[in-house]
């Protein structure tokens, strides 16, 4: 080999352990565990953070986060939900927040059974209101056709799992293994920071949030388990989750923003088709943050 040769050689394997070299300067959970509020709870698949908001004995609501915004996504309207007499449980998905990362393929089963096993762990044996937000929203869907006996109501806050685009580069690092991975470690924090920043003036119901939301980078885990939810969860269309949901006595609520870019309005088509029991709001002027950019506006859709 010459000189040259070896020094390439050098330098494509240095391009390829640097996701790796970054990922071990990042922080573990067991670390950002110890200074987290709430409680955590040892499931089969990893430790959960959790937290209860509200009034003992009242009825209970679960509220699941999306893909990259972990629970603290809900702070600005557990308020609302407690003062209409709620009971609210919140809670960390695997690879967010303060929960661990374990390993292995994240798909609506694998979030399905975190959540199952909370339920079980905290004693709650009566059927709850979920409330699922983005991904949360086909992890919501996902439960609530595995176990429609343990749902009062379904709301979907711009709910995934409706088949929308997710464009040519997640195509790409979702679909290609291996240089994927690689794509996916090297350009998505990039692209992640550039779409908090581009919200930070919006208002918000939860204080600092772009600052919240840019931390999940520093967390190690969170790229892994983001793309292995993007593969798992977000690229299949739930459409026989949601007809078996239609087929049953669950009430469905869907809220949606008219700006959303991230879950389009046209989504709300897509789930008339698919249940057309479910009744739907739409929020003018709101984007894809509206849990926390429209939350007044939102717990009114939640309460009509």
């Amino acid at each position: 080999m010459t000189l040259i040769g070896g020094a390439m050689a050098l330098a494509a394997l240095g391009a390829a352990a640097l996701p790796a070299w970054r990922e071990i300067r990042r922080t573990q959970p067991a670390e950002l565990q110890t200074r987290a509020p709430g409680e955590f709870a040892d499931l089969p698949q990893g430790r959960t953070h959790y937290q209860w908001s509200g009034p003992e004995n009242a009825p209970v609501v679960v509220c699941v986060h999306g893909l990259t915004t972990p629970s603290f996504v809900w702070r600005g309207l557990i308020p609302h939900l407690t003062n209409a007499g709620a009971q609210v449980l919140s809670y960390d998905l695997y690879g967010r927040g303060f929960s661990d990362a374990p390993r292995g393929r994240q798909t609506g089963a694998f979030f399905t059974r975190q959540l199952v096993d909370l339920l079980e762990h905290q004693g709650i044996d009566v059927p709850v209101t979920l409330i699922g937000y983005s991904m949360g929203g086909a992890i919501a869907t996902c439960f609530a056709a595995a176990h429609p006996d343990r749902v009062h109501r379904l709301v979907l806050v711009a709910p995934a799992g409706m088949g929308h685009d997710l464009g040519p580069i997640a195509r790409l690092t979702t679909g290609v293994p291996v240089l994927g991975d690689w794509l996916f470690h090297m350009g998505y924090p990039r692209q992640l920071r550039a779409g908090i920043e581009a919200e930070r003036a919006r208002p918000s119901s939860v204080q600092g949030i772009t600052e919240l939301q840019q931390a999940q980078l520093d967390r190690r885990g969170f790229l892994r388990s983001v793309l292995s939810s993007l593969r798992g969860v977000l690229r299949h269309p739930l459409e026989g989750e949601h007809r078996a949901i239609a087929r049953t006595n669950i009430p469905v609520t869907a809220i949606w923003g008219r700006e959303d870019r991230v879950i389009p309005l046209r989504a709300l088509g897509t789930l008339t088709q698919w249940n057309r029991t479910a009744r739907q709001e739409v929020i003018d002027g709101a984007g894809h943050g509206l849990t926390y950019t429209h939350t007044k506006d939102l717990a009114r859709a939640l309460t009509l």
